[in-house]
């Protein structure tokens, strides 16, 4: 009996499209992830010493995940079975599970791939583990997501990450290469435009695939220059999911771009998230909290230029008030440095938690009521203004706990005349408790 979740037959040769067609025969076909299936990397290793575990290959699409495991379970004779998490239920799995048993029976392994196998829920993910264990399956499972987020730890100390690249433009040209051989034919583009198609792929080699099969159906009279085939192929839409892996790594690089005052690069990042679809508003806040986190009292007005921005945002809309945010990251990226505010919040933070039941000292505190002042309360509190200078430095903490030292200013932007302030006033206090 057939196996319900085996691909069906093969179409024509003629029917097939192209990336079917170009679709290793051997690992040793595979264009890129040398990190992953060269002799000394860990697929090398596990192969050479016949001692292939459960994978998880972690990457973005049209790298080779799939075709990777179906050559892994070619290259260990085990009988390869696909299915996606999009499409399974917890019906489907139990008969994938009881077919590898009985396959376990007669001799033969069953290599398990699940395709976007982050969409499976947590109970849908511990329903993998006895049948990993008992080695009815061995699991290769493909995610576009970090699987450190997306899947259990359950799972993941059963299966060793494998991370897959993008593949580079070398790379790509040779996939463009492989498939003129295919076709037979050389692709009708000047050297710039073949550029540009290797550029509109995005490293993902299925999407060039597919962008070649269309160019070698056109009738053309000559070679295509950049701008003819601009005009006959529209540029794929960039890889961004908003609420997925790219997100958060997008804006950790326009984040880390500011805070290492580097223009160019946040201004890149801040328009690769805006390219791909990012909220604006989002950014905004974000942009805002990097000026109250990394520039702070350097330069206090950074933060009055990101509300600013983001106020004008909401006015404009897009595309104008995108501007806006634009020159508000320019102006943090170029804006002095310091986090001393936001270091000694933290540090107040921290001590906050370990003395919270500790009281005011009594002479700073109020005393409207004749108890209270039998009590202490404000007994002995110098009026700051009564001095000559102003500061009286009589001591504000807790009267059992330590002073406290939180904020200590850096020697950039205005926080150079805070920190002569600041030890201004601690040596008058010095002298004053002397």
């Amino acid at each position: 009996m057939a196996d319900l979740f085996d691909t069906g037959a093969a179409a024509s040769p003629k029917m097939q499209p192209l990336a079917d067609r170009l679709r290793p025969k051997t690992l040793a076909e595979v264009i890129g992830q040398d990190q992953v299936l060269g002799p000394d990397s860990p697929l090398g290793v596990m192969l050479a010493s016949d001692t292939l575990s459960s994978l998880i290959f972690w990457g973005p699409p049209g790298v080779g995940k799939t075709t990777i495991a179906r050559l892994l379970a070619d290259e260990t004779d085990l009988h390869f079975v696909q299915i996606s998490a999009i499409f399974t239920g917890v019906p489907d799995l139990k008969k994938v599970f009881e077919a590898a048993k009985i396959r376990a029976a007669n001799g033969q392994g069953t290599l398990l791939f699940v395709d976007e196998i982050h969409r499976f829920n947590k109970a849908q993910q511990d329903g993998f583990l006895p049948h990993m264990e008992d080695g009815t399956i061995l699991l290769v499972g493909a995610t576009t997501e970090n699987p450190s987020f997306e899947l259990n730890a359950a799972l993941l100390s059963r299966a060793q990450v494998l991370v897959l690249d993008r593949l580079d433009l070398a790379e790509l040209e040779r996939l463009a290469q492989r498939a003129e051989g295919e076709l037979d034919h050389a692709l009708p583009l000047t050297p710039e435009a073949r550029a540009n198609l290797l550029e509109m792929a995005d490293g993902d080699g299925r999407a060039l695939l597919n962008l070649v099969e269309q160019i070698a159906g056109w009738k053309t009279d000559g070679k295509l220059d950049p701008k003819a085939l601009g005009q006959r192929l529209m540029r794929r839409a960039t890889q961004y999911d908003k609420s997925g892996d790219a997100h958060y790594n997008l804006i950790s690089a326009l984040h880390k771009s500011v805070r290492g005052s580097d223009p160019d690069a946040s201004l890149y990042w801040l328009a690769r998230m805006l390219n791909g679809g990012e909220d604006p508003r989002y950014l905004a806040r974000r942009i805002t909290r990097m000026s109250v986190e990394d520039i702070g009292l350097a330069d206090p007005q950074a933060q009055r230029v990101c509300l600013d921005a983001w106020e004008t945002y909401e006015r404009l809309g897009s595309p104008e008030g995108e501007l806006a945010l634009a020159q508000a990251v320019t102006y943090l990226a170029l804006a002095p440095k310091s986090n001393a505010a936001y270091v000694g919040y933290k540090s107040a933070m921290r001590d906050a938690k370990t003395t919270g039941s500790e009281p005011p000292p009594k002479h700073i505190l109020n005393a409207p009521t004749r108890l209270m002042k039998e009590q202490g309360y404000g007994k002995d509190y110098a009026y700051d203004h009564d001095a000559e200078d102003g500061f009286s430095g009589q001591n504000y903490f807790p009267e059992t706990m330590k002073r406290g030292v939180y904020y200590t200013p850096v020697e950039r932007g205005f926080e150079r005349d805070l920190k002569k302030r600041l030890d201004y006033f601690a040596g008058l206090r010095a002298k004053r408790n002397t």
